[in-house]
């Protein structure tokens, strides 16, 4: 996938300036594809070089004009050609899993602080989806049919923070045993 086919899908949604866009991005797939503020911006160019967006430019007072981007019908149409693509399994680069892997070479104690550090930010990850799922699980059923596309992503990404937590315990509590 590409940052390109990430900003379409939002801006398919709803036409966003730069900086509402990358609050978008943050809130929805920022859970699962990583994207800087600057890196949207580059790709906001491309896409309007490349014809899939164009812009509005809407006055300020005492600040530099803003753009509001939407999607192009040719933007639309690479978005769909896009969707219907086939797409590669993710692999993941986890530097955490390479520390494990040669983790002889180190104090078990050593891995036991990172893991723990790591557990922390998961499970702070993990609140956050699940607060993000009781909003959700309040609307109404309408609004709930509207949205059942991004809470099935919510759903994968709850799925992996509880899988990742119960793995966690399994490797503190081989540590902990190997250490003794």
């Amino acid at each position: 996938m590409s940052l390109k086919h990430s900003l379409l899908v939002l801006l398919a949604e709803q036409s966003s300036t730069g900086y509402e866009l990358s609050q978008k991005y943050k809130e929805a797939i920022g859970f699962f594809w990583k994207a800087s503020h600057q890196q949207i911006y580059k790709q906001l160019k491309e896409l309007t070089a490349d014809g899939w967006v164009t812009f509005e430019e809407q006055s300020q007072q005492g600040k530099p004009d803003k753009k509001k981007y939407q999607v192009t019908d040719s933007g639309f149409q690479e978005l769909q050609r896009w969707l219907s693509s086939e797409i590669k399994p993710a692999k993941a680069n986890d530097a955490l899993l390479v520390m494990l892997y040669g983790g002889k070479h180190v104090e078990h104690q050593v891995l036991l602080q990172e893991i723990e550090r790591h557990k922390g930010l998961h499970e702070k990850n993990l609140k956050k989806l699940e607060a993000i799922q009781g909003l959700y699980l309040s609307l109404s059923k309408a609004q709930q049919k509207e949205y059942r596309l991004p809470y099935l992503t919510l759903k994968r990404g709850l799925s992996s923070e509880k899988a990742w937590l119960q793995w966690a315990e399994e490797v503190i509590e081989e540590l902990s045993d190997a250490a003794q």
